[in-house]
């Protein structure tokens, strides 16, 4: 999908049905004829387009002639069927010298905030300024879902607290994997926000450099936050794995203690049950009766000692 917007006039957004300097060109999972026609039309180097479309592809800033590459990765939101994970995946940004175009395999409420009219002193005309304000936007979204992340993770704790089920162990497995995949990610857009802070790659004016200092301590804290998350996520993981192996041990010792109980009178039973000659007590009126108590005194005695052990 291919969506042309302007706000060259009058600064008020107005989508357009073909290119114009200084409008702005967003492609959305586009197909093979939509990337030609917009490659085409403003003479764009192939590989910046299709950099985006590849999901594994790293984040990184490229220069080739008047045109500038920004790759960032962004976080999305996955659902799945009684849950939702998050990912991250490419955003491709390119400067040309009279429009800027981005690229993206999926919809993404960082670029819907700029449909929405969301983000204060947006103007296509400005590249510069624009492209910054993609990037702090991003790095406030990567926040958020780190404080989603935080309660989510919350909720599963205090499951995990009345049920050890399979179900809340595979949710924080999830979390877990979130977690790695925006550390990771996070990292690599700081890489290319100090290049841009530390070489003159794209052209930057007074203004825009507190905003471009502010989306770097954004993406920091981003960063910070992720690290703390991970570090408390992982301790609760060692600790749960602790109380599971625990309440094993328990079950265990339990169940060991009620089968030694319970041998005691199958033992006799068994002993006194053999074939013999002679039986003790088989002509005994009350042979069954003592028996019966000498089995009884003997569990007993066994139950005793176990639960002085400390085995119940």
């Amino acid at each position: 999908m291919i969506k042309i917007v302007s706000t060259a006039e009058k600064n008020t957004m107005r989508e357009l049905k073909s290119i114009e300097p200084g409008a702005w060109v967003h492609l959305l999972d586009p197909t093979e004829e939509e990337i030609l026609s917009v490659r085409d039309a403003l003479g764009l180097e192939d590989e910046f387009i299709r950099a985006a479309l590849d999901e594994e592809e790293a984040v990184r800033i490229d220069v080739e002639n008047d045109q500038v590459l920004v790759l960032v990765d962004i976080p999305v939101v996955r659902p799945e069927r009684t849950s939702f994970s998050y990912a991250t995946i490419p955003l491709g940004i390119i400067l040309a010298p009279e429009n800027i175009i981005t690229v993206c395999l999926e919809e993404t409420s960082i670029i819907e905030d700029f449909w929405n009219k969301a983000v204060r002193g947006f103007d296509t005309c400005k590249r510069t300024r624009f492209l910054l304000q993609l990037l702090y936007r991003n790095s406030g979204k990567f926040l958020q879902y780190l404080r989603q992340i935080d309660k989510a993770q919350t909720q599963v704790e205090n499951a995990l607290h009345k049920s050890m089920r399979n179900r809340e162990l595979i949710q924080m497995l999830k979390i877990e994997k979130s977690l790695v995949y925006f550390s990771t990610s996070l990292k690599g857009n700081e890489s290319v926000l100090e290049k841009m802070l530390k070489f003159n790659v794209i052209k930057k004016y007074p203004d825009d450099m507190d905003l471009l200092e502010d989306v770097i301590i954004e993406n920091k804290q981003a960063i910070e936050m992720g690290n703390i998350y991970r570090d408390i996520l992982s301790g609760t993981m060692d600790a749960f794995a602790s109380v599971i192996s625990n309440n094993l041990n328990i079950v265990m010792k339990f169940l060991t203690s009620v089968t030694i109980v319970l041998s005691v009178p199958t033992l006799i039973a068994s002993l006194w049950g053999m074939n013999f000659a002679s039986i003790p007590l088989a002509n005994h009126p009350y042979g069954f009766l003592i028996i019966t108590l000498v089995i009884v005194g003997a569990s007993a005695a066994a139950f005793y000692f176990l639960w002085r052990k400390k085995m119940f």
